[in-house]
């Protein structure tokens, strides 16, 4: 009897630490799964957002269907680097010094007191169960190394390219700054002859091929595409569907920076990027617009390929799909083809979230900003918050619409140069205190700078209390040298003119 008894108290405790086992490993298997597609320069053409003339993206269209659009969402760099940093640590530009490009390598390093000791997003997600994959740009060139448990790494450069470049030298048209700060890739026209001699689409079979895996845990899944970033080259086919006598440009006003203070037109000096003024008289406006739209065709097609997978494999019900892009990109505003600066067209740039317990298909208007993702993800992915984060959850937001009214987004270029951008209106202050106001409601293109009219003295007065009250002096490892203005300003504020 005493024996029957001891087994029955052996074999309750057995399948009570079995029960207790497969409840831990139910609760790590409904985690969500994470999705995180980055893409280059990417403007906000697309048809979920302000659907330009001809512009063909259904799949873009399809994501938007699933999920939340961020119709204005704004950058916290307009250059790819220290966008790309911010969004991976949770941190301003103006927090960690990193205003240019700085390698994957040193953006978490001794010497920077706010960086030195932060935890990247994916880790993040890694250190709280998950395991982690990531391919293509993602961080300024791939990733840290050891960031992802598995890393697909990333094709050198921008191609493919020709043997001959078709159209644009890459020097610019600037006689006396001609190769002085380098040369770009601004070119465009068809090529290669099909899509799979594209790098995007190799990082595409490999993110499909890691979809259709299976997981002892829930994942991140990291895929950064490299178009619509210069040059402009994809097949011919996806020029077919934007005929060029269907081509309209984005407004522009010839004479728009007659009212811009000194320093946003130093900013603004891009001696190697084609000027609007040189693509209308060579007549290239319409075919560099063609060439964009034709991209971000391409990159719809591959997208599309990504849903199709994700929505076939067995983790289409339990993962969170996040796009974003780096910046905006002009494609003649403000006299030029570039991002590189603190005006709509380089900030915005676009955001939609679907998943598990999100609206769908639902639009957003209010400002936000790229560096919410990190806080965002953590949430819908019943995470901890990390405190280390400076930017705000989107997730009442998206499920209750708060914080609309009060939403703001705060944009930094350089030390101590910053745009705010509220449900109204942009704001502008540089480091010498000159300034540009916009009023969206009547001047969405932001043509005239308000910002000596006093009847927006009150709103100037409470956007300003939004700046940062941190600015980092650069850091060491950061640099943008294709531009004069900050070549100047790091050498000037570090204290490195006479080094």
């Amino acid at each position: 009897m005493k024996y029957r008894k001891l087994l029955f108290l052996v074999s309750l405790a057995f399948f009570s630490c079995k029960n207790e086992k497969t409840e831990v490993v139910n609760e790590e298997a409904t985690k969500p799964n994470v999705l995180f597609i980055a893409i280059d320069d990417l403007n906000n053409m697309i048809g979920p957002i302000d659907n330009f003339i001809n512009v063909k993206t259904p799949n873009f269209d399809r994501l938007a269907d699933m999920g939340v659009t961020f119709t204005n969402a704004h950058v916290q760099a307009p250059l790819c680097g220290p966008s790309r940093a911010s969004i991976m640590t949770g941190l301003r530009p103006s927090t960690t010094g990193i205003y240019g490009m700085t390698p994957d390598n040193s953006i978490r390093r001794p010497g920077n007191d706010a960086t030195k000791d932060i935890t990247f997003l994916p880790e993040y997600f890694e250190q709280n169960g998950y395991y982690t994959m990531g391919i293509g740009k993602l961080f300024h060139i791939h990733a840290p190394d050891s960031v992802f448990n598995e890393s697909g790494g990333r094709v050198k450069g921008f191609g493919p390219y020709p043997k001959e470049r078709i159209v644009w030298d890459g020097f610019g048209t600037s006689k006396s700054k001609k190769g002085k700060y380098g040369r770009t890739s601004t070119d465009w026209g068809a090529f290669p002859e099909n899509d799979t001699l594209m790098p995007d689409h190799h990082s595409v079979d490999w993110t499909i091929e890691r979809l259709n895996r299976k997981y002892d845990k829930p994942f991140f899944l990291g895929l950064g595409f490299l178009r619509v970033h210069v040059p402009l080259y994809v097949p011919q086919k996806w020029f077919d569907l934007h005929p060029l006598d269907s081509i309209k440009t984005p407004p522009y006003l010839a004479d728009d920076l007659k009212d811009i203070p000194n320093v946003g037109l130093q900013i603004n000096d891009l001696p190697m990027m084609p000027s609007t003024e040189w693509a209308i008289e060579s007549g290239e406006w319409k075919k560099i617009v063609q060439a964009y739209l034709a991209c971000l065709s391409y990159v719809d097609y591959e997208l599309g390929r990504v849903l199709d997978a994700l929505e076939n494999s067995e983790y289409a019900d339990n993962t969170i799909v996040v796009l974003w892009s780096d910046h905006g990109y002009r494609l003649g505003e403000k006299g030029t083809f570039a991002k590189h600066a603190l005006w709509e067209t380089a900030t915005k740039a676009p955001l939609i979230f679907a998943g598990p317990q999100l609206p769908k298909g639902k639009k957003i208007d209010a400002p936000v900003e790229m560096l919410t993702m990190y806080p965002t993800l953590l949430e819908l992915a019943n995470l901890p918050a990390y405190n280390r984060n400076e930017g705000k959850s989107l997730v009442s937001m998206m499920t209750q619409d708060k914080g609309i009214k009060e939403a703001y987004a705060l944009t930094t270029y350089g030390m101590n140069n910053h745009a705010v951008r509220t449900n109204e209106y942009r704001y502008i202050q540089y480091e010498d205190g000159t300034e540009e106001f916009y009023d969206h409601n009547i001047d969405p293109n932001e043509w005239h700078n308000e910002a000596a009219n006093p009847k927006y003295k009150a709103q100037i007065e409470n956007m300003k209390k939004l700046l940062p009250k941190v600015n980092s002096k650069w850091d060491e490892s950061s640099n943008y040298t294709f531009q004069p203005y900050f070549v100047e300003q790091k050498a000037r504020v570090n204290g490195e003119e006479n080094k």
